[in-house]
């Protein structure tokens, strides 16, 4: 059915991709490059567009080094707190904006969403070195513009892939790094032919072994685009791979470990008939997706322009896993008898695997007129995703079959969603005012029984209305502007589980969110300076309770009111010829009222017979993992012509890691000092290398060696009997002092 779909699909743009082939290649390339960006731009905010946001650009992403993910290249913007499971920045990695999670921060890649249907996050291990084929990345904080898809609950990451050049390349960067992390990326592209035709092929091999035990990593990508461009039409077709193999590393460290054995990981721990302890060497976590995305463009006149974009994302993938002295009653199976013995546990090696499609497609219009632009877009999507459990080994195994399945679930997601967004100038181009509106319709349908046996049925529809709008104005020095959005959204498909377990699946609720952005901002040739406020005013927000599920999983409640409430500062200056500051602080107050924490409650830790939960009540507490304070001071000099040196510090304050406000349960403030150095070499005479360049660079990080921890989760029960608490938990250390260098080489 998918394949008709597609099928049918692609046949319909047949007529719109034939239109205008003869018009031959567009002479003028800023224009060539608006039409090929139509759909980017449709999604972005500009100088105008009253919005918290930051735009990262080529130059930049290509300065950052190749070992690390794009959550930690987005580490200093505005209001960025960021993890790396393994502590070296690669595989694994996550982002929170304004204390925000990844399942609130809206990806999307050439206007494609790439959140995960079900989960709502973004894995970036699955995308390795993509800042290698990007363009450019903005960032918004706050509910932002609307786009194709989900809308944003927190945040946005909008990306670009590379712009189709005037001139052929060739490239290769290498890398490497502490704990042997090493990147090599090559690529090359056509530049845009006479006739209009155009290609660009990329491939990255990366690997670490990680700063923690099992923190390993082998991940590849690749990244192909062809297509081609006309005066007034473009069409491209890009093919993104990405596969990791990777160790497990959800696990996090014991709070108590971490002064003795900071680099310890729990992960595939076992111990033989003996009392020895081992490690089950392929501990990991497996996936490969592959990303199509077919794209026209058509420029009916210098003012409207129109776009479709076709999307195919393929996934597949699996956790493997030893589970030591578990009970085989949990994985349904009878107990065990070998010879003369019946074993009721056992340890197995197992796999929990998924198996998922996605479809989308999008139509986009973008209307220039005196004075203002009008952007729309339509977008439809299908996710059907398989879940299962096999087991491949049972110590005691008396008559479990090969490759035996214990549970099986699938969840299908289905979503239509339409925008629509103006923005007008007047009072002589000084003012201008925006609106925004975005109507969602989701419908989602699971069924069959979890890895725990518990049945998973369960349907619901949801309808969003998201409206939006603000001004800016335009004094004799600088910009004032001002918005307000509402936002709502959808809970995830683990916390759709949770709920169902624990028989309150139909009272689970969606959130809404209002946010308002006050902010002024000024830009000349020798500084810039921006000053931003906002209040994100939350109803029935879904927040991490601090417990994480058994395979990573942050697990969530409602709770009725909560706020997010700052003030974000950034500030640039040339202090002369070759010097530059940049800077950046949020200070915030992120709160729940009348929050209400359920404590699992047993009678003794000998038995754990389950009673009923204990109630903790907080009148007003701290949102969990949102520090107070966020910020960033670098110094950039460039004292010799090619030469570039930089040095930073990142700052993050105290964050608790459940929602108790408890000093027992929080992380500590951290200031961490980095620096690089790059020397760039442009060949001019005539040799080979004519027209090409050589960049070299070196990167320090945690140069003072501070150790600190930049996520964590934690698991608390109360004993009836003896009136004492069990404490579990993971911290999630980053890496001490690190070095990697870089080359970078463009024919």
């Amino acid at each position: 059915m998918k394949g008709k779909l597609l099928f049918s699909i692609a046949f319909a743009m047949i007529p719109a991709l034939s239109y205008g082939q003869s018009a031959g290649v567009a002479k003028d390339i800023e224009k060539m490059d608006r039409i090929d960006s139509v759909v980017i731009y449709a999604s972005r905010a500009d100088r105008r567009t009253p919005v918290a946001h930051t735009t990262v650009g080529r130059e930049t992403l290509q300065s950052i080094s190749s070992t690390t993910s794009l959550p930690m290249a987005l580490s200093l913007q505005p209001s960025v707190v960021t993890m790396n499971e393994g502590g070296t920045g690669f595989g694994y990695s996550r982002m929170r904006v304004r204390g925000s999670d990844g399942t609130r921060i809206n990806v999307t890649l050439n206007g494609v969403t790439l959140n995960d249907a079900e989960s709502q996050e973004v894995f970036w291990v699955n995308m390795p070195s993509l800042t290698e084929m990007l363009q450019s990345v903005q960032l918004q904080r706050g509910l932002g513009t609307s786009v194709n898809g989900p809308g944003a609950f927190g945040a946005s990451v909008n990306m670009q892939t590379l712009l189709s050049g005037d001139e052929p390349y060739a490239k290769f960067d290498a890398g490497y790094g502490s704990y042997n992390s090493r990147s090599i990326v090559t690529g090359f592209g056509t530049g845009r032919l006479k006739n209009g035709l155009f290609f660009d092929a990329g491939a990255a091999l990366n690997g670490t072994e990680g700063y923690i035990r099992n923190a390993w990593g082998h991940v590849g990508s690749i990244f192909a685009q062809a297509g081609w461009i006309g005066t007034r039409d473009v069409v491209k077709l890009i093919y993104i791979m990405g596969k990791e193999h990777t160790g497990i590393t959800w696990n996090g460290i014991p709070k108590d470990s971490l002064a003795t054995n900071r680099t310890y990981n729990s992960a595939g721990e076992y111990y033989d008939d003996e009392g020895n302890l081992h490690y089950y060497g392929n501990e990991s976590d497996n996936y490969t997706q592959h990303h199509f995305q077919l794209f026209y463009s058509h420029e009916f006149s210098d003012r409207f322009f129109v776009s479709s974009t076709l999307h195919f994302t393929r996934g597949s993938g699996y956790y493997e896993e030893y589970k030591y002295d578990k009970k085989l009653s949990g994985y349904g199976l009878e107990p065990q008898t070998i010879g003369d013995t019946e074993y009721k546990k056992s340890d197995f090696i197992i796999r929990q695997a998924m198996d998922n499609d996605f479809v989308s497609f999008s139509l986009n219009a973008d209307y220039l007129f005196k004075g203002g632009k009008w952007v729309s877009g339509l977008n439809t999507t299908s996710y059907d995703g398989l879940h299962f459990g096999r087991m491949l080994w049972s110590k005691y195994n008396e008559n479990i079959a090969d490759d035996y399945e214990w549970y099986s679930n699938r969840g299908r997601k289905k979503e239509a969603n339409a925008y629509s967004r103006v923005e007008k100038s007047f009072a002589g181009g000084r003012a201008s005012i925006y609106a925004d509106v975005q109507a969602r319709y989701i419908n989602l349908v699971m069924d069959g029984t979890d890895k725990d046996l518990a049945d998973l049925g369960y349907s619901k529809n949801y309808f969003f209305f998201n409206p939006k709008a603000g001004f800016s104005y335009d004094l004799p020095e600088g910009t004032v502007y001002a918005s307000v959005s509402i936002g709502h959204k959808e809970a995830s498909r683990d916390d759709i589980k949770d709920a169902i377990k624990s028989s309150k699946g139909d009272s689970i609720r969606p959130e809404r969110m209002v946010d308002l952005e006050l902010g002024y901002k000024v830009s000349t040739t020798s500084y810039a300076f921006g000053i931003n406020l906002y209040d994100m005013e939350y109803k029935n927000q879904l927040v991490e309770t601090g417990k994480i599920s058994e395979t990573g999983y942050s697990i969530k409640q409602n709770v009725p009111r909560s706020y997010r409430r700052g003030v974000e500062l950034i500030g640039a200056a040339k202090l002369c010829s070759w010097l530059r500051a940049d800077a950046n602080m949020t200070l915030s107050s992120n709160k729940i009222l009348g929050y209400t924490c359920y404590v699992d409650t047993y009678d003794n830790d000998e038995n754990w017979n389950t009673l009923a939960q204990t109630r903790e009540y907080y009148a007003k507490t701290d949102l969990i993992l949102s520090p107070n304070l966020i910020g960033m001071a670098r110094l950039t000099a460039t004292p010799l012509k090619g030469l570039e040196i930089s040095a930073h510090v990142k700052s993050v304050g105290k964050q608790y890691y459940d929602n108790t406000s408890s000093d027992d349960r929080a992380l500590d403030p951290y200031n961490v000092v980095s620096a690089s150095a790059s020397y760039l070499i442009n060949f001019k005479t005539k040799t080979i290398f004519n027209g090409s360049s050589l960049k070299l660079s070196i990167f320090a990080n945690n140069i003072f060696n501070e150790k600190y921890c930049s996520e964590a989760w934690v698991y608390r029960a109360f004993f009836k009997d003896t009136g004492t608490t069990y404490i579990e938990d993971g911290l999630f250390p980053q890496a001490c002092r690190n070095f990697s260098v870089k080359c970078l080489l463009i024919f």
